[in-house]
């Protein structure tokens, strides 16, 4: 229990979050003026071709053909985002951000599809025409799409605003708890702990490049220092700031160390779970049999009991018409007996 033990106490050893980079949202405000461009294009169709009315329905597929290549495109800069934001170690916002950013691509396919449907379905749509039928459909889907964009850009206006420590810390080190009189370890949700971990050392490789590049830039400071030769002060606070930063990226990298071996661990946890599991399942498919083969030979015992049942009720008929036989014998014997006397 030494080792789990270290591995719940390392929360208080909270890795550098201190270079922790905003997201931009520049991007997805220019993706949220595309979507008002194309609502202006859907509501204004009728008076911009009012010249060529014809030309409504080809042009909203266009536009709408464009509008599903640039939100795939823009998907995967959402998606890289995402990557960023777990990098540094908000696993769980990131899990929330991942569902997000994968909406407005799906709202987008959708809406084409329908449109699809209404193209081939032309000649048996009566109720309205197509041109209208495929600018309801744009609108409501760009209003679905700018809605998703709304709750991202907020969410990253949420992640920008974070001070605390990255979440991946609390989320993994709430998996592994510290046993009870009953149990050796308490084990949480293990199908996530794997990755969370994962996630954990990626968020320390950041940590330790970040610290790399620090420790070199202190180092090229220092050696400015030395060449300018002056003996100030400065140059003793930078070696003092350099030891501070080798002793945290020492400290890092045996947490690191620590994190693989618990990693090994969970594995190794979940690898026992899982022959548990297929040990109990053995044994739950013998059971079954089992039971199918008691069933068969109740069914089979069944049968004969209800053969021995037909054939008892065909005996006692048998008896009774006997017995009828005697009775009609004896009855006519006793009759004879009285004429003849």
């Amino acid at each position: 229990m030494a080792p789990i033990c270290g591995f719940v106490d390392l929360l208080h050893e909270a890795p550098l979050s201190s270079h922790r980079q905003p997201r931009s949202i520049f991007g997805s405000i220019l993706y949220c003026i595309l979507l008002a461009g194309c609502v202006v294009v859907v509501v204004a169709a009728r008076w911009i071709f009012f010249l060529m009315p014809e030309l409504i329905p080809a042009m909203i597929c266009s536009c709408n053909v464009i509008l599903l290549v640039i939100t795939g495109i823009f998907q995967q800069y959402l998606v890289y985002q995402v990557k960023k934001v777990r990098l540094q170690g908000y696993y769980m916002f990131s899990e929330k951000l991942k569902h997000i950013a994968r909406l407005p691509f799906a709202a987008t396919a959708y809406g084409t599809a329908l449109m699809l449907l209404i193209c081939v379905w032309q000649p048996y749509l009566q109720i309205l025409s197509v041109s209208t039928l495929l600018r309801i459909v744009m609108f409501a889907e760009v209003v679905g799409v700018g809605c998703f964009m709304s709750v991202y850009i907020g969410c990253i206006h949420q992640y920008n605003s974070l001070n605390g420590q990255p979440d991946i810390l609390k989320s993994l080190y709430s998996a592994l708890q510290p046993s009870s009189s009953l149990e050796e370890l308490r084990y949480h949700d293990g199908g996530r702990l794997s990755d969370q971990q994962m996630a954990l050392l990626q968020y320390q490789r950041e940590n330790l490049h970040y610290l790399s590049e620090e420790v070199l830039r202190l180092q090229e400071l220092l050696s400015k220092y030395q060449r300018a030769d002056d003996g100030a002060t400065p140059q003793v606070d930078l070696a003092h700031l350099l030891a501070a930063r080798d002793q945290e990226l020492r400290a890092l990298s045996a947490e690191m160390n620590q994190v693989h071996s618990e990693l090994r661990l969970a594995r190794n946890l979940i690898a026992e779970r899982d022959s548990e599991i297929q040990q109990i399942r053995l044994t739950n498919n013998k059971y079954v049999e089992e039971n199918e083969r008691l069933r068969a030979i109740l069914g089979e015992w069944s049968s004969r009991a209800a053969k021995l049942e037909r054939a008892l009720e065909a005996e006692k008929v048998s008896t009774m018409e006997l017995q009828k036989r005697i009775s009609e014998q004896r009855s006519q014997s006793s009759s004879q007996a009285g004429d003849e006397r």
